[in-house]
């Protein structure tokens, strides 16, 4: 009882800290700092959400950028003004009753997260009715789908025209609001039953149903709460680069995901958080690659994409020395840090 106490204690002490450093970043800190931050953010809560699914659950799915468009166009819609709206559809007018409506952003959210969960669950049935490599084709050709049908729907999404304009809502106090309650939450979902059953079917699935583990019940809660906070950052997302577009929500932005949770470690959610974080800050540190560099005897001309390569190179090397990521299926725990300084001292 002493030490759950004392665990509070310290989870309530960081909570704290972290709201010190976010006001003093929203207060003191520049632009450029407070932008890294929002992405670090988005992607945190995105790659924790993103490996309940793969690393937790052992589910090759290959199409959260689907619901992350989903969420995206819904936020977006959902805040922009009847004025805006009709400045944006130029080609086609927005249908009834989307063109009218105009709600608060945090309604907003939730509505994004709703519609990518109800998404989920209406697919959930045919993905799961396979495994494997099949299962990997199925989620990839249902985030294609949804990008095709971003592009076709002229009069819902506005075609490749996108949505430009919308109000940047998102602000350190939203991104870190939304990446803390999801590390809550999953962190919750995987220490209860659910969790255990869920990692049970990752080892073994037939072993888990030889228990009593309904396998089809618990990845159909993982999947659809993994859309629902995808959805949810699709939300934060588009209303933090205030632009969106089909060509937002392709299959690079769910293979950059994949390396987060690759290099940070499959089935930990610290992993996650690490692999988004590095991602997030590497990616900026890393666009010294694409400019010229003067080497004195040589120039090297300045070479766009080439920090994707730098990260596939990364990606590559962690496989081949660390295959399970840099956490592996290790978690953080006060427990951990104690028993170091024990043995330091």
């Amino acid at each position: 009882m002493e030490d759950d106490n004392r665990k509070k204690a310290f989870n309530y002490a960081a909570l704290l800290l972290a709201a010190c450093v976010i006001y003093a970043f929203s207060r003191y800190g520049s632009e450029y700092h407070i932008r890294i931050l929002n992405n670090m953010a988005v992607f945190i809560a995105l790659a924790v959400s993103y490996n309940l699914v793969n690393g937790f659950c052992g589910i090759l799915h290959l199409g959260p950028n689907g619901f992350i468009a989903i969420g995206a166009y819904t936020a977006a819609l959902l805040t922009m003004s009847p004025a805006e709206k009709q400045l944006n559809f130029i080609i086609e007018p927005l249908i009834w009753p989307l063109n009218v409506i105009q709600v608060p952003f945090a309604l907003s959210l939730v509505a994004a997260g709703l519609v990518a969960g109800l998404f989920a669950l209406a697919i959930s049935f045919p993905v799961f009715r396979v495994r494997g490599d099949y299962l990997a084709i199925v989620t990839l050709g249902f985030g294609e789908v949804v990008r095709v049908l971003c592009n076709a729907f002229q009069n819902v999404t506005n075609g490749p025209l996108g949505l430009k304009g919308l109000v940047p809502h998102t602000n350190l106090w939203w991104s870190w609001g939304v990446a803390i309650a999801t590390i809550i939450v999953v962190n919750r979902l995987m220490n209860s039953s659910y969790g255990r059953a869920m990692k049970a079917i990752r080892e073994d699935e037939t072993a888990a149903r030889s228990v009593g583990i309904d396998p089809f019940r618990h990845l159909l809660l993982a999947f659809v709460i993994s859309a629902f906070i995808s959805g949810v950052a699709g939300g934060l997302l588009a209303h933090l680069i205030t632009t969106i577009s089909p060509t937002l929500f392709t299959f690079f932005l769910t293979f950059n995901l994949l390396i987060m949770i690759v290099v940070g470690g499959l089935g930990s959610t610290t992993g996650a958080v690490v692999g988004a974080a590095l991602f997030a800050w590497g990616g900026e540190a890393l666009r010294i690659v694409e400019r010229p560099m003067d080497l004195g005897i040589v120039i090297i001309p300045g070479i766009p994409g080439m920090r994707m390569v730098v990260f596939s190179f990364i990606l590559m090397l962690v496989i081949i020395f660390a295959r399970r990521g840099i956490m592996g299926q290790n978690e953080f725990s006060w427990d951990r840090i104690a028993r170091l300084k024990a043995r330091e001292h």
